[in-house]
C-alpha cells in the first residue's frame, strides 16, 4: 500500500476519517457515508480506514459519539443544572435546535444503526442518559427519576423528529420556541405537586 503523507501519518488517520465522514454526511446525508467514499474523501487509500474501523457501523458509531459529546455540551450550555420548568424547556429547545441545525448528524446518532459494543458510542450516550436523569431529578425529586427522564427525552426528542419531518411548524425560531416551551410546559405543569421539591 503507498504510504501517505501530511495530516493522515503518524496517528492522524482516525482524525481525518472523521472529519470527511461528516464532511459527507453533511452534503449527502447518511445514504453517502461509506468507508471507500471516506478514503476517497481523506486522501487516503481504500483500505486506510479499515486500522480504525471494521466496518461502515463503527464509522458510524464513531461520527454518533461525536455527535452526542457536541450535543452534551449544547444542552449544558443552554442550562447547566435547571430547576424550574422555564429552564428545562430551554434546555429542550436546544435540543431541538441542535436536531434542526445539523439534520443529518441527528439521524446518524438517532435513526442509523450503529455498533452496541462501541465504548465510545455507549459513554457518550450514558453521559446525555445521566444529564437527562439527573436534570429530572433536580425538577422533581420525589418522582420516579429513571421513569421520568425517560418520558422527558422521549418527548423532547419526538418533538425534535415532528419539526425535523415538517410535522410541526419549523418556519421561524420563534414558532419552533413556541411550540417546544409549550409542550414542555403542558406535560410539567400537569405532574402532581407532590413530585416537586419542597412539596
Amino acid at each position: 500500500m503507498p504510504q501517505t503523507s501530511g495530516p493522515y501519518h503518524h496517528g492522524d488517520l482516525r482524525t481525518a476519517c472523521l472529519r470527511a465522514a461528516r464532511e459527507l454526511l453533511e452534503e449527502d446525508g447518511s445514504a453517502g457515508l461509506s468507508l471507500r467514499a471516506v478514503a476517497r474523501r481523506a486522501g487516503v487509500s481504500a483500505t486506510a480506514p479499515y486500522r480504525h474501523y471494521a466496518d461502515r457501523d463503527a464509522l458510524v458509531s464513531a461520527v454518533a459519539a461525536e455527535g452526542y459529546r457536541e450535543l452534551a455540551e449544547i444542552l449544558t450550555a443552554a442550562h447547566p443544572s435547571p430547576t424550574t420548568p422555564d429552564e428545562l424547556a430551554t434546555v429542550a429547545l436546544a435540543y431541538v435546535r441542535f436536531a434542526l441545525d445539523r439534520p443529518a448528524m441527528f439521524r446518524v446518532m438517532f435513526a442509523e444503526p450503529c455498533d452496541p459494543d462501541n465504548e465510545e458510542r455507549v459513554a457518550a450516550t450514558a453521559a446525555i442518559t445521566r444529564y437527562v436523569r439527573d436534570l429530572v431529578h433536580g425538577l422533581f425529586p420525589a418522582a420516579d427519576a429513571d421513569a421520568l427522564a425517560t418520558a422527558v427525552w422521549a418527548l423532547v426528542h419526538g418533538l425534535a423528529f415532528l419539526h425535523l419531518d415538517g410535522k410541526l411548524d419549523s418556519s421561524t425560531p420563534e414558532a419552533v420556541a413556541a411550540q417546544v416551551r409549550g409542550a414542555v410546559h403542558a406535560v410539567l405543569d400537569a405532574l402532581p405537586a407532590a413530585t416537586r421539591g419542597g412539596a
